[in-house]
């Protein structure tokens, strides 16, 4: 009875060693990776306008003095007795302007790119 027991209990031991040693014989391990990358980009375009306003003011004048043939007299008479005369004068100015505008534009454009990655992993383990 007793060499019985010692004989199943070996057997019995070297059937797990033996299922186990199976078992991580056997084993298959399949890991699947898979990477997807998503990329957006955002175009930003500022636009920057500047006005540069340069004004050059050209006065030409054409100046006519026409005087009058007669000479209008003011008689202004004092209490001492001095007569004074005024002769008076038209006097015709005309004056040009010329404004000359310069505009500059000035265009800045900025492109911001975003890029988010998702990693996705799937594990398939395969057991036999």
């Amino acid at each position: 009875l007793v060499l019985r027991t010692l004989l199943a209990f070996q057997e019995s031991h070297y059937t797990q060693i033996r299922t186990h040693a199976h078992t991580h014989k056997h084993a298959r391990t399949h890991t699947q990776t898979r990477t997807h990358t998503y990329t957006n980009t955002h175009a930003h375009t500022h636009t920057h306008t500047r006005a540069h306003t340069l004004t050059n003011t050209h006065t030409l004048a054409h100046t006519r003095a026409h005087t009058l043939r007669h000479t209008h007299a003011h008689t202004h008479t004092h209490s001492h007795g001095h007569t004074h005369a005024h002769a008076h004068t038209l006097t015709r100015a005309h004056a040009h302007a010329n404004t000359l505008t310069h505009t500059r534009t000035h265009t800045h454009t900025g492109a911001h790119t975003h890029t988010r990655a998702h990693t996705l992993t799937h594990a398939h383990t395969h057991a036999h």
